[in-house]
């Protein structure tokens, strides 16, 4: 693990504190754990592979191991971290690049008829909530800097994709691009600011075809982000 992660000395000044996300409130502090470890596995500040110690973490954190080992749980659900018996929480690898070109075949099978069921389905609550996925991910809240804001991002563009799928209909087709966590996988290979300006540009062509309801036009616009998703992101294997 990067000495920027876990077992560092105490980071004393409350700037910092709350730069890195140490400020935790009580009433939520599985909820501030996660989001700690969550912004550090996606800026790879916790490095894929690198094993992260539930007693070195709650101390830096100033908490009890529960709500560190809740929040660990959270994120092997979500494909970032594993758990392996005797061993413990480590994160997860970072993708081959067979694994990264398998799942955007896999991606370019299902979410352009997925975006062109969206668009049949479509209604305008739909689209005002497509909308505003899609406006939080531009602005981002207020985050502290520009890595806050990227590790947002990830989990605003996930949510994003998911919506779409949603509103498809098709629970098989949305239950297995889920499963697969290929959103959060795809930031962490890709930490790059250009990553979120082009693909914003090509959110807002999708939603321009569900708000003219256009459904071949939907997947048209689907297919053409995925390929170019894909064609940002192999520069990481190079």
């Amino acid at each position: 693990m990067s000495s920027r992660s876990l077992g560092e000395p105490s980071v004393r000044s409350p700037a910092e504190r709350e730069r890195r996300g140490l400020n935790l409130r009580p009433t939520s502090v599985v909820d501030g754990v996660y989001d700690v470890i969550y912004h550090r596995l996606m800026l790879l500040e916790i490095a894929p592979g690198a094993r992260i110690p539930i007693d070195a973490l709650a101390r830096e954190l100033n908490v009890s191991q529960t709500p560190v080992r809740e929040a660990l749980n959270r994120l092997e659900r979500e494909g970032l971290v594993c758990k392996e018996h005797l061993i413990g929480y480590s994160a997860a690898p970072q993708w081959t690049r067979k694994q990264f070109e398998d799942l955007y075949a896999f991606r370019l099978l299902l979410e352009p008829e997925g975006a062109r069921l969206a668009a049949l389905n479509m209604t305008p609550e739909a689209l005002a909530q497509l909308e505003k996925i899609a406006a939080d991910m531009e602005h981002g809240g207020t985050p502290v800097d520009r890595n806050t804001r990227y590790s947002r991002f990830a989990r605003a563009d996930a949510q994003f994709h998911d919506e779409i799928m949603r509103l498809s209909g098709n629970e098989v087709i949305r239950s297995t691009l889920f499963g697969q966590h290929v959103h959060l996988h795809i930031f962490r290979l890709m930490f790059h600011t250009s990553v979120t300006e082009e693909a914003l540009q090509e959110h807002e062509r999708l939603l321009a075809a569900f708000r003219a309801g256009d459904p071949a036009a939907a997947a048209a616009a689907m297919r053409e982000h995925i390929e170019r998703s894909r064609d940002r992101i192999l520069t990481a294997f190079e």
